[in-house]
């Protein structure tokens, strides 16, 4: 049976825009691996680890597609192919 795990990799920056920004720009790069679900990312404070912010809508959207837009995105939703 497989498990799911999680990897902190800490990194600076110079406020919480420019992290999540940062934290979007990892996901979507280890997202290519098939893996990584870069979908349920989030970002936390180094100190505060226990409030995660999500990176990305991922709302569902019926026909095996999710909104692939950052989570505060103010557009509608925009879909892609389901490939988990």
């Amino acid at each position: 049976m497989t498990g799911r795990y999680v990897v902190h990799v800490p990194f600076t920056a110079p406020d919480q825009d420019a992290a999540r920004r940062t934290a979007r720009l990892l996901a979507r790069t280890l997202g290519q691996q098939p893996q990584v679900d870069r979908a349920e990312a989030t970002v936390s404070a180094e100190d505060d680890q226990t409030v995660q912010s999500r990176l990305f809508c991922d709302r569902l959207l019926g026909a095996g597609r999710r909104c692939a837009l950052r989570a505060e995105h103010q557009v509608p939703c925009a879909s892609v192919e389901l490939d988990r």
